[in-house]
């Protein structure tokens, strides 16, 4: 009951233990999941609530093809009770936890008590549901700011906000109500303390239906943008055996407090001084749960089939070991340049995994050619590492990010790349705040070196030439008989950024020597022009060069300069869509006047709402949008006098 690459993620296990599987999908949605089924029933047109939230449809499925057992993956009805017990009630097998434990862990309130009970640390907050914007206030201020506003039935970062006073409150409680709502088809909210610069650490339980239960070690998971995680690794840099033990007892008894039976991850926040409170436990297979897999060597997937159907774990604690280290990070379909990543969408004109590395693993569900849409996550694939040591891991990390080819959609990989070779992500010392703390002003890409620079230049002409020489031979003869001897020394000019540089560029054999702003550098390599990737010696040291410049001949340069400048739009004036998604509301008429900061419309992509506001005081001239209508990147939304 899944899509993507959860689902070719249970569809592998599923060939392993011998078991056939059948794939459902939206119309638009005939991904690779689709192609690696026994079977596949389209269940609906492309939104989730006509499709993969369509209970209706998914049980007519599930009777047409004869299946005895739900494998739901994560997200959609992954942790919907109603869902559970409809399956079984037709006496088909969820492969995850009974309706008892999804419901008391699903709802936040309820598991907060229930965590209290089993003697679990627990956050300071507010035990019952919220009903209005006002009330919200009122327990904001009893609990003392920054609270953290969400909604009882979330997850995966959904319908969450932190809120500092009282205007953050009411606005919060909105957007996260509606969000929720949209998500989960349920709008309650709770209210709790938000602890500043936390670590967010989640332990992996394994529990049967015989009242067995272990803890699989943890997985530290701190590095975040809108409460959604983008590197993951495990074990964590901040554990200690002490705590490690005692985060895993809890997590253990929890479990048992609700007669857990399946996979499934309970999340802690953990301060400065090892003070561990509990978060929330999600009764299915997370995301990340391949680091675990790395690290412990079991398949969680057979795991949860055979204790779905019954069977007694086949370890004991004492069994469990911490075998080196594994990180993931997440590749997403996303702009990491606009507030950490707002979705993009697209064809995959060219894509390449790093599979021909070591230790390498990637989780995907899409393939060259597949479109990426406004419908569903922007998730490409689960990039996973491992080595003996975390030194070994982040270096195989930094290798299969560089050899990692994306094409035809914006992707966070500059990003990726960037966390996991920042000085304070490689020494451990990392929160929840790490991105805002490390980009304040937003991600702007990687800052060059002056010897990156150098390198980058001379590669970009040494290409260059190597292209033109190959443009002018067929057949390794020259195209035209009286073409006089090759060139051996060419002046350009390349682009890069808001400069441009001049080239001096000569070649001997294989090897090109460039001089760059009076500084020479010597290039050599295999110079195979079809391959997205480049593996180049330069003055002495490999590389693997993936990049976008401009080269221009020293004559195209020249006339260049004579080529009228476009000059950039004025947009404080009007307001364009920051990403493609669909209108969900539109706040103002022509003819309102705005506040700085007033909200003007709210988008949803990807499964989240982004509020855009006035960047002035000003009134409406015209509004380019309603509600329910998909918009592009860049499309005009609304003009202000």
């Amino acid at each position: 009951a899944n899509r993507g690459e959860i689902a070719c993620r249970v569809i592998k296990t599923c060939k392993k233990m011998g078991i056939q599987t059948v794939a459902i999908h939206s119309d638009v949605d005939t991904n690779v999941h689709v192609k690696m089924a026994d079977e596949a029933l389209c269940v609906g047109p492309a939104p989730t609530n006509k499709s993969y939230l369509n209970m209706d449809a998914i049980m007519d499925a599930i009777r047409a093809t004869g299946a005895q057992a739900v494998h739901p993956g994560y997200g959609f009805l992954s942790e919907n009770k109603e869902f559970a017990k409809r399956l079984a009630a037709e006496g088909i097998s969820f492969i995850g936890p009974d309706t008892h434990a999804i419901q008391a862990m699903g709802d936040k309130i309820e598991s907060k008590l229930i965590a209290q009970a089993a003697k679990v640390n627990v956050i300071p907050g507010y035990d019952g549901v919220v009903k209005t914007a006002e009330e919200a206030v009122k327990i904001a201020k009893d609990i003392g700011y920054p609270v953290m506003i969400k909604a009882s039935a979330g997850g995966g970062g959904k319908g969450m906000r932190i809120a500092w006073n009282d205007e953050e409150t009411r606005e919060g409680f909105r957007l996260s109500s509606q969000e929720a709502a949209s998500s989960f088809g349920d709008d309650r909210l709770l209210i709790e303390k938000y602890i500043d610069n936390p670590r967010h650490i989640e332990i992996q339980v394994l529990a049967d239906k015989h009242g067995n239960a272990l803890w699989l070690n943890e997985r530290e998971c701190s590095i975040q943008r809108r409460n959604q995680k983008v590197v993951e690794e495990a074990p964590s840099t901040f554990l200690d055996i002490v705590t490690r033990q005692a985060m895993g007892d809890q997590a253990v008894q929890l479990a048992k407090a609700v007669q857990y039976s399946s996979a499934g991850t309970v999340e802690f926040l953990v301060d400065s001084k090892k003070n561990f409170y509990f978060l929330e436990m999600n009764t299915r297979l997370q995301v990340e749960h391949p680091i675990t897999e790395c690290i412990t060597g079991l398949d969680l997937v057979e795991q949860m089939i055979r204790v779905a159907k019954g069977y007694q774990l086949q370890h004991k604690q004492e069994d469990i070991p911490i075998n080196g280290w594994a990180i993931e990070s997440r590749v997403y379909a996303e702009d990491p340049y606009k507030s950490f990543g707002l979705p993009s969408i697209g064809r995959l004109s060219q894509y390449q995994e790093p599979l021909n590395l070591t230790n390498v693993r990637v989780d995907t569900g899409i393939q060259e050619g597949s479109e990426i849409s406004i419908y569903y996550d922007p998730m490409i694939s689960k990039l996973i590492t491992y080595g003996a040591t975390r030194a070994e891991a982040l270096a195989r990390m930094e290798d299969a990010l560089d050899h990692y080819v994306i094409r035809g959609v914006t992707h966070n990989i500059p990003l990726l790349r960037e966390i996991i070779t920042h000085p304070r992500f490689i020494s451990g010392d990392i929160s929840t705040n790490f991105l805002p703390e490390i980009y304040p002003d937003g991600f702007k890409g990687h800052q060059l070196e002056v010897d990156e620079r150098m390198e980058l230049l001379a590669s970009a002409g040494a290409l260059y030439i190597t292209a033109q020489l190959r443009s002018q031979k067929v057949l390794d003869n020259l195209r035209v008989s009286t073409t006089p001897t090759e060139c051996s020394h060419w002046e350009l000019c390349v682009e890069m950024g808001e400069g441009r540089h001049t080239l001096e560029i000569t070649k001997s054999g294989n090897v090109y020597t460039v001089e760059v702003d009076g500084v020479k550098v010597e290039v050599s390599g295999q110079w195979n022009l079809a391959s997205p990737l480049l593996p180049l010696v330069i003055n002495g040291t490999k590389r693997m060069l993936q990049f976008k410049v401009r080269v221009l001949s020293k004559l195209a340069a020249e006339l260049n300069s004579y080529m009228p400048e476009k000059v950039p739009e004025d947009t404080s004036s009007i307001l364009r869509s920051p990403m493609p998604g669909t209108v969900v509301a539109v706040s103002i008429k022509p003819g309102d006047t705005v506040a700085e900061g007033q909200e003007i419309c709210v988008i949803e992509a990807m499964k989240m709402q982004n509020s855009l506001t006035a960047v002035k005081q000003a009134k409406i001239k015209s509004v380019h949008c309603k509600p329910g209508e998909t918009v592009g990147e860049g499309d005009l939304l609304v003009e202000l006098e």
